[in-house]
């Protein structure tokens, strides 16, 4: 019997679009304040993709920085993961159009949607196909337009979200030093209505009556969502270390998906981790669905936060209900 490989992240590129909206812009589009969005989320500003661009377009350049960074080209690519809720239309699937637009010849590839949970959902699948032996190179790519679903009327939601992407490169290694080291995921489909997007699929097809009532935007229930965030990131957090054996002081870095700064220090506090331990950039960004954590990496890395060999953290909690954990060790 053949034994697992074990798995790096070999490169990392992040891509956000040029056009920011800040909190001075919203006050002037609904009735908010910058210290209420300030208070309740923690955040400034968020990038805004311009008209015409999609989700495969901020894949595609952040797929593109990834490939620089670690000096290979697209061709040398065996698969493609795209984890994303805003794909750039229901088919073909944004995978295919972001292996065209790199040039990565003789790979395959598809989309995964998991709410803000599928960019640790996207990295394990990924790690599944290195880990067997079946492939030695795959990216890994989250990426959201998120203002393309966003009622701009709605203060509860338009406040929150922004647009990005993040991409990784998977590769096995022999160096058992680093690597990924566990993960534990969950999904709790009772709460699936209280974060959704209710128009444009089987259920409810796109017609006048469904764009009429709003449907082909994203619908929260903040109360809810808040509740199971705080109590399901800590929970999961707290299994994944417990069964490696481990607790908050052994860790050097958690990357936390960015949606709320209170749900975030929440989870800190119950893992006593020292706020240098946490890396928080949620006041840039906004919540960007599936690119908040490798853009947290991203800036990790610019903090100088994240280096070879550090034990880090990565959790989520997103629509559906979806729940992720990852524990690994940096490898660069």
């Amino acid at each position: 019997m053949s034994t697992l490989k074990r798995v790096k992240i070999s490169a990392l590129g992040t891509y956000v679009p040029p056009r920011v909206l800040t909190n001075a812009d919203l006050e002037k589009m609904v009735d908010t304040t910058n210290d209420w969005i300030m208070t309740r989320v923690g955040i400034k500003e968020r990038h805004l993709a311009g008209k015409g661009v999609g989700t495969s377009d901020l894949a595609a350049e952040a797929a593109k920085i990834a490939l620089a960074q670690r000096g290979i080209e697209a061709s040398e690519l065996d698969a493609i993961i795209v984890a994303t809720v805003t794909p750039d239309m229901m088919f073909p699937a944004t995978a295919c159009l972001v292996q065209d637009k790199i040039g990565a010849k003789k790979v395959w590839g598809f989309d995964l949607s998991a709410g803000c949970s599928q960019f640790v959902y996207a990295l394990q699948v990924g790690a599944q196909f290195i880990q067997t032996g079946v492939h030695k190179k795959v990216m890994v790519i989250g990426a959201d337009v998120m203002s393309s679903i966003i009622d701009y009327t709605d203060r509860a939601t338009c406040v929150l979200f922004g647009d990005g992407a993040g991409a990784v490169i998977l590769e096995p290694t022999e160096d058992d030093s680093v690597g990924l080291i566990d993960f534990l995921h969950e999904v709790d489909g009772s709460g699936g209505c209280s974060l959704f997007m209710p128009g444009g699929g089987s259920l409810n097809p796109s017609s006048h009556e469904t764009v009429d009532k709003k449907m082909h935007y994203v619908h929260q229930d903040g109360a809810a969502v808040f509740k199971f965030a705080v109590r399901k990131m800590a929970e999961s957090c707290l299994e994944i270390l417990q069964r490696n054996h481990l607790t908050g002081d052994d860790l050097d870095l958690m990357i936390p998906h960015q949606a709320n700064l209170r749900i975030i220090n929440a989870t800190a506090d119950r893992l006593k981790l020292a706020p240098e331990k946490v890396l928080i950039n949620i006041e840039r960004y906004g919540n960007t669905t599936g690119a908040t954590i490798p853009l947290a990496m991203h800036t990790a890395i610019e903090e100088g936060k994240l280096k070879k060999g550090d034990l880090v953290l990565l959790a989520a909690v997103g629509a559906g209900f979806t729940v992720g954990t990852t524990l690994l060790r940096w490898a660069f």
